[in-house]
């Protein structure tokens, strides 16, 4: 297995891996590939293991108003046959450590109990549009003093424009619901 920067020739794989990752929602496919045919700057990492994708992650960034503030990880995705030994974990570890990464503030929603592992910690400010008091929003790094609402790049609203509608998943963790995070290294139904 190795982990390098996601190219061209492995778009249509990545977007392979997201619909096994995220059964029963086009969102995060369709994310990805609007980025890149939108020549969006982002930042991705891609496993790979036997000339396929088994695992993908993404950073984007986050605005305060039109300043770049940080960015959003999103998508985080492993293969479900790979799911469960680690390969989740070692790409975001990965990520973390490169240097566009390692000095920004980061994002990310998803499970405190997982995310937290790797330094994230519940964040109060800035707010996030799509979490209800801020519940499972999470940051690295986050030195933020003023109150606003972070900002994201145009494609995360495509599913609005577009009539899509993203299925949340129902993964329990220590009795809350929690957004849908494959990237977590689990099985469906793992807890």
């Amino acid at each position: 297995m190795k982990i390098r920067q996601l190219t061209p020739e492995y778009y249509a794989k990545a977007s392979a891996l997201l619909r096994q990752a995220f059964p029963g929602s086009t969102y995060e496919v369709q994310l990805v590939e609007n980025f890149h045919t939108r020549g969006r700057a982002v930042h991705e990492w891609a496993c790979i293991h036997i000339n396929s994708v088994i695992a993908y992650i993404a950073f984007s960034n986050a605005y305060n108003g039109t300043a770049v503030c940080g960015l959003h990880l999103a998508p985080l995705a492993v293969k479900p046959e790979f799911q469960g030994q680690g390969i989740g974990s070692e790409l975001l570890r990965f990520a973390l450590r490169q240097e566009v990464i390692r000095d920004s503030t980061i994002f990310v929603l998803g499970d405190p109990v997982w995310y937290g592992r790797f330094g994230f910690e519940p964040c109060s400010m800035p707010t996030c549009p799509f979490a209800s008091k801020n519940a499972h929003f999470l940051s690295i790094r986050n030195n933020t003093a003023s109150r606003f609402t972070v900002g994201y790049e145009p494609e995360f609203a495509m599913r609005m424009m577009t009539g899509q509608k993203r299925k949340p998943a129902k993964t329990k963790s220590r009795g809350t619901t929690t957004p849908r995070t494959r990237a977590a290294g689990k099985k469906a139904g793992e807890r």
